[in-house]
């Protein structure tokens, strides 16, 4: 018998958790896990329960919700022996897809009854881990807008871009390390570990979680009229062959910016200084994904 934990982050996403609990208990297999369940009640949450049952040395915990849920957990799972668990049940839900993990809530607990660990690795943004991307300029705007929106969803998501989109103005970046060293003016600038925002939008669609570096998406300002051609390739896994993007790769860079503010973590808002020293951490996540034969 392996110890599992579930931690259940009440608010995320647009999905009811009260069916949950039964859920796990119907589609877990209790000849392997023996599991224990809880919601979270705050902001940090659930790194704090994470880190304890890290400490505890269950086999397993797994986050129960969107991007922001998993990145709460698995820093409390980085360095540790314990393996991150996902059922994605957010609005984006970017580590999910990047793995393959199902996302239907049902059939996300089922993979876990055939599941292996594996490690993969995830980012450092100063002091803040980030397992899919992390980035400044639009996106980092979006993310701060659509945190303060009363709805949650793909559709208030697009809204916000559509919204913002007309009255922004390129940013310009110094970009340093490991041979790179670059000015640039950009719309956005994405370091990615894994390969997209959430919701199949492929920013970075070469990226991979195992190979120790950084896929850092650079996209100038384009004319309204590229949007729908853009848009497409976003979701096609092709925007890196556009003249509107630029791919660098490297595990250890400084991003210099004109002026603190805006920057997003795994899709969530925080304000950051001027100069961002990003890093990838090799090998340093033990995660739960559907076993391979």
């Amino acid at each position: 018998m392996k110890n599992i934990a579930f931690i259940i982050n009440p608010v995320s996403g647009t999905q009811n958790k009260r069916r949950l609990p039964k859920l796990i208990e119907q589609s877990l297999d209790k000849s392997q896990w023996l599991p224990n369940i809880i919601y979270t009640k705050y902001a940090g949450h659930a790194t704090e329960l994470s880190q304890q049952y890290a400490r505890m040395g269950f086999d397993a915990v797994v986050a129960v919700g969107g991007d922001g849920t998993v990145n709460e957990v698995a820093r409390g799972l980085c360095g540790t022996d314990t393996a991150l668990g996902v059922i994605p049940i957010g609005s984006g839900n970017g580590f999910a897809r990047h793995l393959h993990i199902p996302l239907y809530a049902n059939r996300a607990i089922e993979m876990l009854n055939n599941s292996e660990s594996i490690c993969v690795d995830y980012g450092m943004a100063d002091e803040h881990p980030f397992f899919c991307t992390c980035g400044s300029g639009f996106d980092a705007l979006v993310a701060e807008k659509f945190a303060q929106a009363g709805n949650r969803g793909f559709m208030t998501y697009l809204q916000t871009i559509l919204k913002e989109f007309l009255s922004y103005s390129p940013q310009p970046y110094h970009l340093t390390g490991e041979g790179i060293d670059i000015e640039t003016e950009a719309l956005l600038l994405t370091f990615a570990n894994a390969n997209q925002w959430g919701n199949a939008a492929y920013i970075a669609p070469r990226a991979s979680i195992q190979d120790g570096l950084l896929d850092i998406a650079i996209v100038s300002k384009f004319p309204l009229i590229a949007v729908p051609d853009l848009a497409a390739r976003l979701f096609q896994k092709t925007l890196d062959e556009t003249t509107y993007m630029t791919t660098l790769h490297a595990s250890d860079v400084t991003l210099h910016r004109a002026d603190a503010g805006a920057f997003h973590i795994d899709g969530d808002p925080v304000h950051m200084g001027q100069d961002i020293h990003i890093r990838i951490v090799r090998d340093g996540l033990r995660v739960l994904v559907e076993k391979r034969f």
